[in-house]
């Protein structure tokens, strides 16, 4: 007979209770509770989490099927879906979110020194927006189309862990963009986006914060070149291809800056306003044994 602990009593030994209580008394969360305590409904989400329940009644049937078993998971009662249901929609959400918080910072260190298999000393991040869909008649608020409900789940990514440092939810008539607002950019380093977050103004200010970006380029975006600087070679060395650093005018409409309330919060990038895309050619210059004038 096992007489060891089942893996999910395991994986729940990593998590700090004393954290998690610190969170609960910030927010007075078990007060007036009788059956359901916060760490028994953290419990069940983690377990509903871990093991792909789809919703309440498939959490309260699984656990059910293995009541025996419960007290040596954590339970301390049975879980009835009608009271996770309550507990879901009265505690305060602050509670989780702060323990989440807590638990990115304990987790970020462990990865510190993990390699990214690039010649990159700075720290990357991956920012992106994935949209949830959401029953109306549950979710009567997350009207997005009209017949659909959803939210969206905007979240940045330390690529070389795979941890997301920052996670917000938004309705999901808000745009990708929106979120360059929120999040404060580390200094030097990189920010790897898509084409959605392509507005001139927030750009500026991720530079302006000593921060790196790298975003793709909408296909229709008009550009043309606006002039170019001539590179000339040290006499008698070999001729090699050089790429050529040029300033680029960037058209297109105005970019703007909103809030989700609609306020103006800068003043817009106009259509020919020039961004200088510098071309790094000093590195191959030197392992070319080239020089520039």
């Amino acid at each position: 007979m096992n007489q060891g602990q089942t893996i999910f009593a395991q994986i729940m030994e990593f998590i700090s209770h004393d954290e998690f209580r610190r969170c609960v008394q910030r927010y007075d969360g078990n007060r007036s509770v009788r059956r359901l305590s916060c760490w028994n409904q953290f419990l069940a989400m983690a377990f509903a989490q871990l093991t792909y329940r789809h919703s309440l009644r498939d959490i309260e049937v699984c656990l059910r099927a293995q009541r025996s078993k419960l007290y040596h998971c954590g339970f301390k009662a049975p879980i009835r879906r009608s009271t996770l249901a309550d507990a879901n929609e009265r505690r305060d959400w602050r509670i989780y979110a702060d323990f989440a918080r807590t638990l990115i910072d304990i987790a970020r260190p462990l990865y510190a020194d993990t390699d990214l298999g690039l010649d990159l000393e700075a720290t990357v991040y991956a920012l992106d927006a994935t949209t949830i869909d959401l029953c109306l008649s549950v979710f009567p608020w997350a009207t997005y189309k009209r017949a659909k409900g959803a939210i969206k789940l905007h979240t940045l990514m330390e690529v070389h862990s795979s941890i997301p440092v920052f996670i917000d939810i938004t309705h999901a008539k808000v745009h990708d963009i929106h979120l360059l607002d929120v999040i404060v950019p580390e200094p030097g380093s990189f920010l790897v986006m898509d084409r959605a977050y392509i507005d001139f103004a927030r750009l500026y200010a991720l530079h302006q914060a000593l921060a790196f970006f790298v975003v793709r380029a909408k296909p229709a975006h008009p550009r043309g070149r606006a002039h170019s600087q001539r590179q000339r070679l040290r006499q008698g060395s070999a001729p090699a291809a050089l790429p050529c650093p040029s300033a680029q005018p960037l058209g297109g409409p105005p970019s703007r800056r909103y809030n989700v309330q609609g306020e103006n919060l800068s003043p817009s990038v106009h259509k020919g306003d020039i961004i200088h895309i510098a071309t790094e050619y000093t590195n191959s210059a030197v392992s070319n044994g080239l020089g520039l004038d």
